[in-house]
């Protein structure tokens, strides 16, 4: 039978000096766990491959997918399933305008800014502030082409507001439409590593029509020289944003279709551009001019 004073507690003091007392006494270390362990080392990662992340927006863009793969979907016939459209912030907005208007060469639009929250809060209002713009700069510039003419009578054209509208929405709407069946066919025939969701392809378009804001207004100015160039500068910075966003998902197709479909692309922004230029503002106002009529006595004197 154990001696009493072997079941006694004893208290220890310095560990280190019951080491060196007991060199062959065993030590065990029960940590506590709300505490974190301390950093270790890991194998190090090469530059190149942040780069690459960096660039494609391959690693925070993934692991945003996973989890909002994660979240729960409401039907969609509830007002939460639309409300997760418009769930952006005004700084997210302003990034995404600045996107549209300075696009880089080798960075994805869609990666960089609207993959981790595809919304429609700004295309819709884009789309509204387009449909304003053109409306009521093709009136001042009606208005200005034909001040100081005696027989001109200015009347605002309120269905060019309707016109506008119907034109901007079909095209922001329709064409992103066809675009993302045309697609996702596509990918069905030839793998690809690139695929964009519809949301996505419209989020695309209706930041890409921004730089047509203050190119309308501008367009008030009635020097068509002036003007063409205008339209030059939009189309050129918005179908680059259309081009290098879109050529990542048909560069792995066949190269003739690759081509055809960026081609098809930019002809059909082009299409809007001009179209939009010729129809509102460059257009012959022949039906506000009123008509003199003669009357019949004064054919009989002139005979």
């Amino acid at each position: 039978m154990a001696a009493v004073d072997d079941l006694q507690f004893e208290e220890f003091g310095d560990v280190a000096a019951s080491l060196a007392a007991n060199p062959d006494a065993t030590m065990v270390s029960i940590e506590d766990p709300g505490e974190t362990p301390k950093h270790q080392p890991g194998p190090p990662r090469g530059s190149g491959r942040e780069e690459d992340d960096e660039l494609l927006g391959n690693d925070d863009s993934d692991k945003t997918e996973l989890l909002a793969g994660q979240k729960k979907s409401s039907p969609f016939w509830t007002f939460e399933y639309y409300q997760t459209f418009f769930d952006v912030d005004t700084y997210q907005v302003f990034d995404r305008i600045k996107g549209s208007l300075l696009p880089i060469p080798g960075k994805n639009f869609v990666r960089l800014y609207v993959r981790s929250n595809p919304d429609l809060y700004g295309p819709f209002w884009i789309c509204a502030t387009l449909v304003f713009a053109i409306a009521i700069s093709g009136n001042l510039s009606n208005f200005l082409i034909h001040l100081g003419q005696k027989t001109y009578h200015y009347v605002p054209e309120f269905r060019k507001v309707s016109i506008a509208a119907t034109v901007i929405y079909a095209y922001a709407w329709l064409v992103p439409l066809a675009l993302w069946g045309f697609l996702m066919w596509r990918n069905s025939k030839v793998m690809n590593i690139v695929s964009y969701s519809f949301l996505e392809i419209v989020c695309v378009y209706g930041y890409s029509l921004f730089i047509y804001i203050p190119t309308a207004i501008l367009w008030i100015i009635p020097q068509k020289a002036v003007r063409w160039i205008l339209v030059m500068i939009a189309l050129g910075v918005s179908g680059s944003v259309l081009a290098m966003t879109f050529w990542p998902a048909v560069r792995e197709d066949n190269r003739r279709v690759a081509l055809a479909t960026i081609v098809t692309i930019v002809l059909l922004h082009m299409l809007l551009s001009v179209g939009c230029l010729a129809y509102f503002f460059d257009a012959p106002e022949m039906d506000h001019l009123p008509t003199t009529t003669v009357a019949p006595n004064q054919t009989a004197k002139s005979s």
